[in-house]
């Protein structure tokens, strides 16, 4: 497909997952060539109807240079015009949809030997013309493997979509021996206005002690998410690094104190939470994995780029201490093994590779939080969570603190589809 072509299906995804009727394309872009039965079957057990639509229009996009104004077709003829005048509003006038060319090869004897680069090369151009429409479209794929573009997506039509909990400790007390978080509150505030605009709730608590954050989570856990698609953690703390079996690392409370980041997706599990269970849990880190620096290494000059850390970037790190790894059973045994299941539908993001630190500037914030916001204001409309998690580790990778350590984000990622954020037209603030 064109180039501009995808980027108007991109740019009217929301609103042709919200009134294409997926049923009604089905037959016509399988009698123009541009789906196959199989292809079909895959996109009708994505799940519901806005689902179907979703897998519908990502599934175009890789069909070719017909697929578009095939697309257009099929709506007319089912009697959806609203759609193509969206669609082809400000374009050039469709030209009808030409008919598929059978192309027959042509023998003609061997020239002379001086030509025989030339007749390969020609050769190999027919080949590829005749066959290409053949395996695209007439053999069958293979049954066992699962495509990414297969893969369903979670529903996240529901409004609001979640509750998001942000926890923003800042001024730590003198026991604790911890610095305070300058610029946190930077972070803070981008981090709420980015999910009110992603359809959450967002509710705020400052300078928490380790106490109150369990009480926090608590408090998470026992609302009814029943209406709710979603949930989000946020944590902006210092951190350290502890013994653990699924998730690394703890955050800690203002008194000093810390709770493991396991504990924390504990109270959100299917059995502290029945009500989130099969919907998708998110959990995102802002503080440090352990006390090492990471220096880096030396890369090509094609994979260098300025730093732009600056002389103000503090760690938010402290040094490693055991966890708990349930809610009700402690243990401070390093190589303890859990006896329940591995979690579902949880994605816990770190802003730091366990066992180093997590940079912040104290004027602009921290890396992490800075091109995680950067990331979802630019792609949420278009793509899925754990390909944005990934446009942040490439970016934050490209900093540099005085100069000389870096940093590398991360992720432990137990979803079983793909999650599209909802984006609000009119990013109109939810209370909570």
């Amino acid at each position: 497909m064109e180039e501009r072509h995808k980027r108007i299906l991109q740019r009217n995804r929301v609103n042709l997952v919200s009134e294409l009727n997926p049923s009604d394309m089905y037959d016509g872009l399988l009698s123009k060539g541009i789906f196959t039965q199989d292809m079909i079957d895959e996109i009708k057990r994505s799940g519901t109807r806005r689902d179907q639509a979703r897998q519908l229009v990502r599934d175009l996009e890789t069909r070719g240079s017909r697929a578009f104004p095939a697309l257009i077709e099929c709506l007319r003829e089912k009697g959806q015009h609203s759609l193509p005048d969206l669609l082809l509003a400000g374009e050039p006038q469709s030209q009808p949809l030409p008919l598929p060319v059978h192309v027959r090869p042509v023998v003609r004897p061997l020239p002379v030997c001086k030509y025989a680069y030339v007749v390969k090369y020609h050769l190999i151009k027919v080949v590829m013309f005749i066959t290409a429409p053949e395996r695209e479209f007439g053999k069958p794929r293979a049954t066992g493997r699962v495509r990414r573009d297969s893969i369903q997506s979670y529903k996240m039509d529901a409004s609001p979509c979640g509750h998001c909990l942000i926890i923003n400790n800042v001024d730590f007390e003198p026991q604790s021996e911890l610095n305070n978080r300058t610029g946190s509150n930077i972070d803070c505030d981008k981090l709420e206005k980015r999910f009110q605009s992603l359809n959450f709730i967002v509710l705020v608590k400052r300078n928490l002690k380790q106490k109150q954050i369990r009480q926090e989570l608590s408090a998470l856990s026992k609302k009814d998410h029943s209406q709710c698609d979603c949930c989000v953690v946020i944590m902006l703390s210092h951190g350290t690094e502890v013994s653990h079996n699924r998730f690394p690392g703890a955050v800690h409370g203002v008194d000093g104190p810390n709770v493991p980041v396991q504990l924390i997706t504990n109270y959100l599990n299917g059995q502290n939470c029945p009500s989130l269970q099969g919907k998708p849990k998110l959990f995102f880190i802002q503080a440090c994995g352990g006390g090492e620096r990471d220096t880096g290494f030396e890369v090509t000059p094609d994979e260098d780029r300025p730093c732009i850390g600056g002389t103000d970037d503090q760690t938010d790190a402290m040094p490693m201490s055991s966890s708990s790894d349930s809610l009700s059973t402690p243990s401070d045994e390093p190589d303890a093994r859990a006896t329940l299941p591995t979690p579902s539908d949880i994605l816990v993001s770190y802003s730091t590779f366990p066992g180093y630190v997590s940079w912040r500037d104290t004027q602009a914030g921290s890396w992490y939080v800075e091109t995680l916001d950067n990331v979802l204001e630019d792609n949420a409309a278009d793509n899925d969570l754990v390909t944005m998690l990934m446009m942040v580790n490439h970016e934050v990778s490209q900093n540099s603190a005085k100069g000389v350590y870096k940093q590398m984000p991360g992720s432990f990622n137990f979803l079983r589809k793909l999650l599209y954020f909802q984006v609000l037209p009119c990013q109109r603030p939810i209370q909570a």
